[in-house]
């Protein structure tokens, strides 16, 4: 088969996220996230494992960014740590912690690559916690204040921002079924905060055109694919609910300016409607420029009467798992770009995070995870798919440049194409790492 070809300017690239890869947890007025709180609340977090250290990319970032040079990257994708810049959420600035972006931002761009800015990719300032967390819309108050910071002292180097990464997780994942920060398992509460997370991101935009700045914003929800296991309306219904929870629900109020009311009515009928005050709808639905969008795994499903919040139940089809144990279903991948152009038009779209967990170490020097080239090889031919089809798909960021903390995994859980030796922080590029820079060199998969 002969190779495809991805357009000359499509913008190649990498992702991280702050909690994940800088560590240096206490150090220059930082003050504690939620993650902070959470990892040390025994059962929560694989053996106990933290981000205190992490990659240590904090003091490392100059030899990230090297390899980040070598690799190619036209992009990096990375998160700013919201306690860094206010250590108790609001009030007074930390200037330590915003230099360190600056100083980060001057390097990216010294080094030929543009970064890319999520402004919230978790650290919740626990100070925000104690306060309601994302319940109490003081949070939303917060976040805006935030943003404005860093869009008057970074909006001049940095031209593509994202609000809030994965709100599905952010409410759902954190506050529903209780798997991350800040673990709580509440329905209502789930829903109230993805309708803070939105309201939060509507904030910033508005306040991004405000101020004039130069460039492009948007926000980056994570999506999966079920498609029905039979044409039975049930199997319909049920994948239509997963898909929306992740979809809809997270996309209509803002490029529609509503709540998808088949979900609006799934949730009334568990006893959990949607906060929403006059006025709050305009703000979600503030234009937006660019659309990220972060997909790992889908499956074929059916539906199931106990199957989880939507009764959705996926079928085991033999499909081959990652070490995470996550289906691999590429054609979900352009399923659900599909569906997302068909439904909202053609908004620029960047592949925010995409990629797959193997747990391969090196062996003399060299870590051979064909597994994980496979995994990327097939996605993005379902991404050309998606461009020759005419869905304007502008740049891909893998998942992830390092070897990380992984969230409730801890360290048990590998994503990158740099492998971290979480002993001596020794960072070891993987046969991934080389495929991709061939990727990225040539523009042909």
């Amino acid at each position: 088969m002969r190779p495809v070809q991805f357009p000359q300017d499509f913008a190649w690239g990498a992702a991280t996220a702050s909690y994940q890869i800088e560590g240096a947890y206490d150090e220059d007025g930082r003050g504690m996230s939620i993650w902070d709180t959470f990892v040390r609340i025994p059962g929560k977090v694989a053996n106990m494992d933290n981000g205190d250290v992490a990659c240590d990319s904090y003091h490392r970032f100059r030899e990230d960014i090297a390899l980040m040079k070598d690799l190619g990257l036209k992009a990096y994708r990375f998160s700013i740590a919201w306690p860094r810049i206010f250590p108790e959420g609001a009030g007074e600035l930390n200037p330590k912690g915003l230099a360190f972006y600056e100083t980060l931002v001057d390097a990216l761009l010294e080094n030929g690559i543009e970064p890319v800015c999520t402004l919230y990719h978790w650290d919740l300032p626990q100070s925000l916690q104690d306060a309601g967390g994302w319940e109490n819309r003081d949070t939303v108050d917060a976040f805006a204040a935030y943003a404005e910071t860093l869009f008057r002292s970074l909006g001049g180097k940095i031209k593509k921002w994202l609000t809030v990464n994965e709100p599905w997780c952010v409410s759902f994942l954190s506050n529903y079924l209780g798997q991350q920060a800040p673990g709580n398992k509440d329905l209502q509460l789930a829903v109230t905060v993805s309708h803070h997370l939105l309201l939060a991101h509507g904030r910033a935009v508005r306040t991004f055109r405000e101020l004039g700045i130069p460039g492009e914003i948007g926000y980056a929800p994570n999506v999966t694919w079920m498609e029905p296991y039979s044409g039975r309306k049930k199997d319909v219904e049920a994948c239509k609910r997963e898909n929306g929870w992740f979809v809809e629900w997270f996309m209509d109020p803002v490029f529609k300016g509503e709540y998808p009311s088949f979900l609006v009515k799934w949730f009334r009928e568990k006893g959990a409607k949607v906060p929403v005050l006059e006025g709050d709808m305009e703000i979600i639905h503030e234009k937006i420029d660019i659309l990220g969008i972060n997909y790992y795994t889908g499956s074929v499903a059916k539906y199931g009467e106990s199957a989880g919040l939507m009764a959705c139940e996926p079928v085991d089809m033999g499909y081959d798992r990652t070490d995470i144990g996550w289906p691999i279903y590429p054609e979900g991948f352009y399923k659900v770009l599909s569906y997302i152009n068909g439904r909202y038009g053609d908004i620029p779209i960047y592949i925010t995070e995409n990629g797959a967990c193997y747990n391969d170490g090196p062996d003399k020097g060299i870590v051979a995870d064909q597994k994980r080239i496979d995994y990327l090889y097939k996605h993005l031919l379902q991404l050309h798919r998606s461009i020759a089809n005419g869905i304007p798909v502008k740049g891909y960021f893998a998942w992830s440049l390092l070897d990380n903390f992984e969230w409730s995994y801890g360290y048990s859980m590998r994503f990158g194409l740099v492998h971290v030796d979480y002993d001596t922080l020794a960072r070891t590029p993987k046969d991934s790492f080389y495929w991709y820079q061939d990727v990225i060199t040539t523009g042909e998969v």
